[in-house]
């Protein structure tokens, strides 16, 4: 904004203004009037884009035994909003979230979608889970909102979805890594599977399934629980009598603990391994000492690891919006998410709408966000392949390029 040049202290001088500029005055003030209520303007801000700032939704599990997940995605994404705004935000305009609680669940997801569209946001992004992401991204998408970053790496959201932005790689991939390394390196050939008994744990379990018919191996025991219980407990007896090397977990951290403390109780020997949703740092604090050997994939750099570029941004991010947060891979996951969309806003030029952003990404090519690099295109809608390897040791998750016994 211009400012006066006028020495502070001076009085305020008064203009005078001849008829001619009176009249132009006028005009040019009905002008500006017009076009601020025009269906222009209205249009712009329906999709969440306001003379000041630029506003996206969320809908995420704040509450229940995920609620980990939702607070941490949403801490990233503030953390690089803020951040963002701190330089005077985007072209000018301050990036603005709006969160509300679905709980993990898809009926509530759904719902929350609705009405964060109504209300006018320009995006969704941080969503929690796959049950969820089936529920709300056919809300989004029929209405022609982003749906950008979401907390899974289900299969369904990369195909054919022209409004979906996914910054991750897939479970599919996350499990073909799990398998490689078992066999690789430990040259295991026995796995079982737990699984949360929705559309997450069966896109886990499939991808397990399809990475081992790779290999001509099949899968020696199963077990499922349901959503947002910790009921693992007749899963954990089926899973036994198969004697497995490795057990491969699509679940959340509470059940995920439950069934790893009560596996070592019960003489379990086997590697467990998590897939990444799982919330790395929830499932450390639930397992205590019983994860020691824990293996966790995942789909962001280590988030201690400072030597990367934008790791070393985020800490001093998350800093700013929380001093008592410890940094962690999903709060990481959701910076990046923040950081992608003020990188496709700020490219997209001063007045940006739906299309011009999802257009950008697509035609961007490589885009380096410090050390952690994702592209898009015409028929690719997944930003990052990569899947990293990490493990609990000594009460810490240590990254790794190979396991061990």
């Amino acid at each position: 904004m211009r400012r006066g040049t006028g020495c502070r202290g001076a009085r305020p001088a008064t203009l005078a203004l001849t008829p001619r500029h009176a009249a132009t005055a006028v005009f040019l003030g009905i002008v500006v009037g017009a076009l601020a209520g025009s269906p222009l303007a209205a249009q712009s801000e329906a999709e969440g884009v306001f003379a000041d700032s630029i506003v996206f939704g969320q809908s995420a599990a704040f509450t229940g035994p995920t609620s980990e997940l939702g607070s941490n995605m949403r801490l990233g994404i503030l953390a690089a909003f803020e951040e963002a705004n701190r330089r005077g935000g985007v072209q000018g305009r301050m990036l603005r979230l709006r969160s509300r609680d679905d709980g993990y669940e898809p009926e509530a997801a759904s719902d929350n979608t609705h009405a964060l569209i109504a209300e006018g946001v320009f995006g969704l992004v941080g969503a929690v889970g796959t049950p969820t992401s089936t529920a709300a991204e056919p809300v989004a998408s029929a209405a022609g909102v982003p749906y950008i970053g979401p907390f899974t790496g289900a299969e369904f959201l990369r195909e054919n979805r022209d409004f979906v932005v996914n910054l991750r790689a897939s479970y599919f991939q996350e499990t073909e890594e799990m398998v490689e390394r078992l066999t690789t390196d430990l040259g295991f050939t026995r796995f079982a599977v737990l699984y949360q008994d929705d559309n997450y744990g069966n896109a886990g379990l499939t991808g397990m399934r399809r990475a081992l018919g790779r290999r001509d191996m099949l899968l020696v025991a199963e077990g499922a629980y349901v959503r947002n219980t910790t009921a693992v407990k007749r899963a954990l007896l089926d899973i036994r009598e198969g004697n497995p090397q490795a057990v491969i977990i699509i679940g959340a951290y509470q059940p995920a603990a439950t069934f790893i403390r009560w596996a070592r109780r019960i003489g379990v020997n086997a590697i467990f391994v998590n897939i990444s949703f799982v919330g790395s740092n929830a499932l450390l604090n639930e397992l205590g000492a019983a994860g020691e050997g824990v293996v966790v994939t995942q789909v962001v750099p280590f988030p201690q690891d400072t030597s990367v570029p934008v790791v070393a941004r985020y800490h001093q991010a998350l800093e700013v919006v929380d001093p008592d947060a410890s940094p962690g891979f999903v709060s990481l996951e959701g910076y990046l998410a923040g950081l992608l969309i003020a990188e496709g806003l700020d490219r997209t030029g001063p007045e940006p709408t739906r299309e011009g952003f999802l257009a950008t990404l697509r035609e961007a090519g490589l885009i380096d966000l410090g050390g952690f690099e994702v592209e898009y295109g015409v028929r690719d809608n997944q930003g990052s392949d990569r899947v990293f390897l990490t493990r609990i040791q000594a009460g810490r998750f240590r990254a790794m390029e190979r396991l061990s016994r």
